[in-house]
């Protein structure tokens, strides 16, 4: 006659099934976006953008306020446990390094939701990331900007309003960047710092 498992195995068993669906339904509603979500970004169209200032990895401080009257803010959200910001980062990447100088009037920042500080580290350093990578633990400034689905992009113009919004990866979502940034799309298709052309 076979034994029965302890009543604490089968407690913990159920409790970690309990909580592997709540984290996949967690994870699935964030990646898709929930239209309440998208209702409030798309009503920060044009209205000024919450400001936020948060740590970076390299431990300064960064606020969009900063920012004001001086360059566009592209503003990332993201998390290492989203497969399409897996797709987006690497694209992004690309796009600054194709098209930002010293000089250039737009800075790119990318928000963690990541509750784990390293592992928004290690997704920043495998790829090598070279904006500013912020941490929002939190998710204060998530809220404040209305994102249920990631990744999820905004545009910050100069003036500090909101100049577009968008949810979810895209392929082709450099061209719009460049043109919601003011740049040549020609500059996409020349030849990155890796020699590859870009795709």
């Amino acid at each position: 006659m076979r034994s029965r498992p302890p009543l604490v195995t089968v407690l913990a068993i159920a409790a970690l099934a309990v909580f592997t669906v709540w984290i996949t339904w967690r994870a699935k509603t964030l990646e898709r976006g929930a239209p309440a979500g998208d209702e409030a970004a798309v009503a920060l169209l044009h209205k000024p953008a919450p400001d936020f200032s948060l740590p970076a990895l390299d431990g300064h401080l960064v606020s969009l306020a900063a920012e004001r009257g001086k360059r566009k803010v592209v503003v990332s959200f993201w998390a290492s446990w989203c497969g399409p910001c897996r797709l987006e980062l690497p694209v992004l990447r690309s796009f600054y390094e194709r098209t930002h100088k010293p000089e250039s009037d737009f800075e790119i920042v990318a928000i963690s939701l990541d509750a784990d500080r390293d592992a928004a580290e290690r997704m920043a350093n495998e790829l090598k990331l070279p904006f500013p990578v912020l941490l929002d633990p939190s998710q204060k400034s998530a809220r404040a900007y209305g994102v249920w689905g990631i990744p999820m992009l905004f545009i910050v113009d100069k003036s500090g309003r909101v100049s577009y919004s968008g949810t979810g990866f895209n392929p082709g979502f450099e061209f719009l960047l460049a043109s919601q940034l003011g740049i040549d799309p020609k500059v996409l298709a020349e030849k990155g710092p890796s020699g590859n052309a870009s795709h």
